[in-house]
């Protein structure tokens, strides 16, 4: 391996310049997961996390400190992945400035907090990478849409979309005023798609089914959708025409889904308000 190679690789996290993760939740730990899984050294690794300092959350391997406090003076990470929640985000920087201005670059999962924000904390010269991941990461089937400052460079970049891509899709985005829409489609949708099955297997029991079957048929036909969907054959609109008979029963269906305000004006209504509370969070 060249040493072009070895930096836009998983080697290049090493003992030395390790890959520093703040807080090893739920998103974290799906990051974790999947470094592992793709072939980082887990000696490369350093979380810091109170819960995975307890034993809780971190593989075999992987070095664990309770706090940033507890990391050794002169460390020298290759990158920190800020991966906590945004309203404790001001306690997690904190401290985390010498590792940057020894050049470490950063790679924040935390909605609402800019590029702007992370300039104001390790300041002006600092690599960062703001992404936004979404919850199917937890089982490799994520989609994370990310922006990086000008200070970010071609081979952190890629070690950027490396780690992130070890969790599913991977999209960058042009511009970093595209975040609050990603968020509110991509980082949010989930939820939207969990409740359509909720709304679909509560319609199938106000029509006559048991609610437990009904549940089992809409689940099952959601993820069966979805699984179509990700063939790529199709798109989304040639998959419903495919299954709509002219004057049929999905037809009826779909004459009330998209009527004038049916689930377009919804979904349009509901990307909005989330992606307006998006921008109200960055703030």
């Amino acid at each position: 391996m060249s040493g072009e190679d070895r930096l836009t690789s998983l080697a290049a996290f090493t003992t030395e310049r390790p890959l520093l993760l703040v807080g090893c939740g739920r998103m974290g730990g799906a990051l974790l997961k999947g470094w592992i899984g793709a072939g980082i050294n887990p000696a490369a690794v350093l979380v810091v996390d109170p819960a995975a300092a307890d034993g809780n959350a971190a593989p075999q391997g992987v070095r664990v400190v309770d706090a940033v406090a507890r990391l050794a003076p002169d460390l020298a990470p290759r990158m920190i992945v800020l991966a906590v929640k945004p309203q404790v985000m001001d306690d997690a920087v904190a401290g985390l400035k010498p590792f940057t201005d020894r050049g470490a670059a950063v790679l924040s999962i935390a909605a609402g907090k800019s590029l702007a924000y992370f300039k104001g904390a390790f300041g002006a010269e600092t690599p960062v990478i703001r992404a936004m991941p979404n919850t199917p990461a937890a089982i490799g089937k994520g989609i994370t849409a990310a922006v990086a400052n000008a200070q970010t460079d071609d081979a952190t970049r890629q070690l950027g979309e490396l780690l992130l891509g070890t969790v599913g899709a991977f999209v960058w985005l042009d511009e970093e005023k595209h975040m609050d829409a990603v968020t509110a489609v991509s980082g949010s949708g989930p939820a939207y798609v969990f409740y359509l099955t909720e709304c679909l297997a509560s319609a199938g029991a106000a029509a006559g089914l048991p609610p437990e079957l009904s549940h089992t048929l809409a689940l099952h036909t959601v993820v069966g959708a979805g699984a179509l969907l990700a063939e790529g054959d199709r798109a989304p609109d040639e998959l419903r025409e495919a299954v709509t008979s002219p004057a049929g029963t999905t037809a009826a269906a779909l004459d009330v889904l998209m009527s004038e305000k049916g689930l377009s004006a919804l979904m349009r209504k509901a990307v909005a308000a989330a992606a307006k509370r998006s921008r109200e969070l960055s703030r």
